[in-house]
């Protein structure tokens, strides 16, 4: 039979994983995605991610495709999958798209949050899911500086290395930091992320919240285009991978 290509959109805890990408001899969410899908449909191909988040980033609403040689429903497919994966990822709806769907290319955006527990004591059941600061964090100045970013800019300083990367350049869609009682949010949608972009940007923020820079600094950092000049680089246990999105539905649930 013709492989068909299914699209998952999955849920992790990504505390004990290396990231999502394979790697050898490590812990990844895509290593833990193969081995539950050749359980039940040996042959299948690799598994390709939307955003490939860091090690220890969770994700709430990551895209991923693969093809099978097997004929199950996509709800089949997402009760397997659950049944073999272990208990820190989950698949939280399955598809079957066209062949020529690519969730890496054809997605238009991804929207990251990051989690702040601002507030004098620490919470443990929140504990590996926000960063932890006592003091005072002031919004206002912060949504300031998050104004700075958005639209179509170089971004080299707020990444840690370009990689592969052509251009540094990218298209900040939202950015904002709201405050819901003691918890401070930063959430930001861009169409890609350079490498650690995310975690340095909510570095730099928190130094403009803690009033130790100023948002002229944060327009300097920007304008010197110099990798890792932003941060300190935030932790990763407090970023989650909230939403990809597509000009058109995933595929189909039947």
């Amino acid at each position: 039979m013709a492989p068909v290509k299914y699209v998952l959109v999955i849920e992790y805890e990504g505390t004990r994983y290396n990231g999502f990408q394979w790697q050898l001899g490590l812990p990844t969410i895509q290593d833990e995605l193969e081995k539950a899908i050749r359980k039940f449909c040996p042959k299948s191909s690799r598994v390709m991610a939307a955003s490939r988040t860091d090690s220890g980033v969770h994700a709430r609403g990551q895209v991923v495709s693969f093809f099978a040689e097997c004929d199950l429903s996509p709800m089949t497919t997402m009760k397997a999958l659950n049944y073999h994966l272990p208990a820190d990822i989950a698949v939280k709806a399955a598809y079957r798209a066209e062949a020529d769907f690519n969730v890496r290319r054809d997605a238009l955006s991804r929207e990251y949050c990051y989690y702040i527990l601002n507030s004098t004591s620490r919470s443990p059941l929140r504990e590996g899911f926000v960063l932890h600061i006592p003091q005072a964090l002031e919004v206002k100045t912060m949504n300031d500086a998050c104004r700075l970013i958005l639209g179509e800019h170089d971004f080299t300083s707020f990444a840690a290395f370009l990689g592969n990367s052509r251009s540094a350049r990218r298209t900040v869609y939202e950015a904002e930091v709201i405050r819901k009682e003691a918890m401070v949010i930063f959430c930001m949608t861009a169409d890609s992320f350079l490498p650690h972009q995310v975690r340095n940007t909510v570095g730099l923020l928190i130094r403009i919240g803690l009033k130790k820079v100023g948002v002229e600094y944060f327009h300097e950092v920007m304008e010197a285009r110099i990798p890792g000049l932003a941060g300190p680089r935030a932790p990763a246990w407090g970023l989650c991978l909230e939403k990809v999105n597509y000009a058109q539905p995933l595929g189909v649930q039947q």
